[in-house]
């Protein structure tokens, strides 16, 4: 039977990169592919622990339904944390537990934006949410990013075009760069969405995973008026696989985005929320984030080291001070057909997985030289192991 699919999917298309990521789940592969916490920075015993102690106390709760806007004992939680932060204003703020931040950022998407709004993301930028933004028909269109951030000039032009609903950034060791915007650029980029009227959807996945450098306000503690949602998880600090996010937003837009989930999934899975309440409530989260620094402090400098030794010395490289990953990007003069071989080489042949920077543009035809490395998944043994290979890769096509 031949399916005729809706126009929200039909234009969706799986991804030739894809064919080089499937490699990824060989076992011989050594993969700097994921966007994974390091399984050593996982809170496994605590989380095993809480677990026993939620079918135990609270089978009645944890086992059942719960009500959209998420497990109230942890939206205060997370209320909390954010006024903290300057982040949440109780005045028109309000908060939302979602399924990951992916699909706070999806959400967000749905209840702002029409076919054919603009909505403007970093040019490279985190697949998933460009996905998600697909499939709603808006006009996708990305500025470029620089090494402290987006384009300042070209986003105003941008802007200046009109009809501009929602402005994606992702500020603080950014997927898939690993840049942070600085603090300059976010002020610029809040007044000039602010002039324009377009909201910023602030997506603050990784911010909590600084091991170096001195922290930078978010651009959400800026807003006075509710002209910036927040986006953050819980993924990468305790579990990504107890998919637990959260949008703070004007409460107007997370009435909407509370409408919008119950016809999603009716609620955020209870034993999730749960977890990550109790886990709040029993340990010491600054101290817990602290482990994580040193964990993601070690293994980045680990790479960057070997990257160092081994790499051609015409591959540039970003040096983040968190977050997952290093971007990498090729010669002058290599195109992006020259980059997808040598990524492809790298995996069939060097049995090593990495990620080709088309993977991150909103189209896959755009030219880029660049290919994204993640530290925190692999071991250190596989991290010296797989970069001592890519660096002879490197330098059999590119040159010492």
């Amino acid at each position: 039977m031949e399916f005729k699919f809706s126009e929200k999917v039909s234009h969706l298309q799986a991804s030739a990169i894809r064919e080089i990521l499937k490699h990824s789940a060989d076992p011989a592969v050594i993969s700097f592919a994921a966007g994974s916490p390091a399984p050593d920075a996982l809170p496994v015993k605590e989380l095993e622990e809480i677990s026993k102690e939620l079918i135990a106390e609270e089978p009645r709760i944890v086992f059942q339904y719960g009500v959209t806007e998420g497990y109230t004992p942890l939206r205060d939680e997370v209320k909390k944390i954010l006024a903290k932060k300057g982040v949440y204003n109780p005045e028109y703020d309000e908060v939302i537990i979602t399924s990951g931040a992916q699909q706070a950022n999806e959400l967000s998407a749905k209840v702002l934006c029409n076919e054919g709004d603009v909505l403007l993301a970093e040019k490279p930028s985190f697949i998933g949410s460009l996905n998600a933004f697909k499939s709603y028909h808006v006009d996708l269109q990305g500025v470029t990013l620089e090494s402290d951030g987006i384009n300042i000039a070209e986003l105003e032009e941008k802007l200046k075009q009109g009809n501009v609903k929602l402005v994606y950034l992702i500020p603080n060791f950014q997927n898939p760069t690993g840049n942070t915007m600085s603090w300059e650029k976010r002020k610029a980029a809040f007044e000039l969405c602010k002039k324009y009227g377009a909201v910023i959807l602030e997506d603050n996945p990784y911010g909590d995973l600084r091991f170096a450098g001195e922290d930078i306000k978010s651009i959400k503690t800026l807003d006075t008026e509710g002209s910036v949602i927040y986006s953050g998880t819980f993924s990468k600090i305790l579990s990504p696989g107890i998919r637990v996010g959260y949008v703070c937003a004007h409460k107007d837009i997370v009435q909407k985005i509370v409408v919008c989930k119950q016809v999603a999934d009716v609620h955020t899975t209870m034993w999730s929320q749960m977890i990550a309440y109790r886990f709040l409530k029993k340990y010491d989260l600054d101290e817990h984030i602290q482990k994580l620094h040193k964990v993601y402090e070690r293994k980045t400098n680990l790479m960057l080291n070997e990257i160092a030794k081994n790499f051609s010395s015409k591959i540039e490289y970003t040096k983040p001070q968190g977050g997952l990953f290093i971007w990498c990007t090729l010669p002058e003069g290599v195109t992006t057909q020259q980059m997808l071989d040598f990524c492809t080489k790298a995996v069939t042949e060097y049995k090593i997985a990495i990620v080709p920077g088309t993977a991150f543009y909103i189209n896959e035809s755009d030219e880029t030289r660049s290919f994204r490395l993640n530290f925190s998944t692999p071991t250190d043994e596989n991290i010296v192991k797989g970069i001592e290979i890519l660096g002879r890769l490197s330098k059999e096509m590119f040159g010492d």
